[in-house]
């Protein structure tokens, strides 16, 4: 493979596991470049083995495509820009910490000796701190989960 100069978007599929088409639309959107054709076929840079790993990386970290494709504006290799990377890493923490307190919250109720978990104390404070925190993020123009009753 070392010798290997480019690959078609077939063998890319099959050594990434990632469908054709979504190494189309990652090409589409700029986070890797084909180097020509091959008849009808794209033909990548081995090197775009390289890249798959990173942006699938990225995309778990919660980074958006559009911000991972600022991470490959020098062709192949990345530019990783250290304080994006420390931003996200402190909204994992954040988020880590509400979903944290939601699971002790919801384990409380679930297990609340009062007989309706409405009266709880720990149960109110809860229903109140969740209000507060929707309403904040709401001014801060993020969009809400939203709450369906579907019968």
């Amino acid at each position: 493979m070392a010798n290997r100069q480019d690959i078609d978007i077939r063998e890319v599929s099959k050594l990434s596991g990632l469908p054709a088409s979504t190494l189309r639309y990652y090409e589409e959107k700029g986070l890797i470049k084909s180097i020509g054709r091959r008849g009808i076929t794209r033909v990548f840079p081995a090197s775009v083995l390289q890249q798959l790993p990173l942006i699938s990386l990225a995309r778990y970290a919660g980074f958006s495509l559009d911000e991972i494709g600022t991470m490959f504006i020098h062709g192949d290799r990345p530019d990783i820009d250290r304080e994006r990377l420390l931003h996200k890493a402190g909204e994992l923490d954040k988020a880590i910490g509400r979903l944290q307190a939601m699971r002790d919250g919801l384990r409380h109720v679930a297990n609340c000796p009062e007989e309706n978990q409405l009266e709880c104390p720990k149960f109110q404070n809860l229903i109140k701190k969740a209000m507060r925190l929707q309403h904040r993020e709401e001014r801060k123009g993020k969009p809400r989960a939203r709450i369906t009753n579907r019968h």
